[in-house]
């Protein structure tokens, strides 16, 4: 599946427990990346800043529905599902 442009569920959806710029913590599930910009894309998409599990995450079905809203759902879903 190709990624959808201007989705941004996964910027949003998971926990991110890795350091961000701007988010030396990382972040909690369901808060919203610094550097997602309004468009809903990365701001470092492709830049070494980035973290690796960002840059390892693929878009799936299963995972991003067939919208950015079923995305969000299914992200959350998953996070509670794997959190330890």
């Amino acid at each position: 599946m190709k990624c959808r442009e201007g989705c941004g569920a996964c910027c949003i959806a998971p926990s991110i427990s890795s350091p961000i710029p701007g988010m030396p913590n990382g972040k909690p599930a369901g808060e919203r990346c610094v550097q997602l910009s309004v468009e809903n894309l990365c701001t470092i998409f492709g830049q070494a800043e980035r973290p690796a599990v960002c840059s390892a995450f693929e878009a799936d079905a299963d995972v991003c529905g067939n919208s950015s809203e079923e995305a969000i759902r299914l992200i959350g879903w998953w996070e509670q599902m794997t959190a330890a």
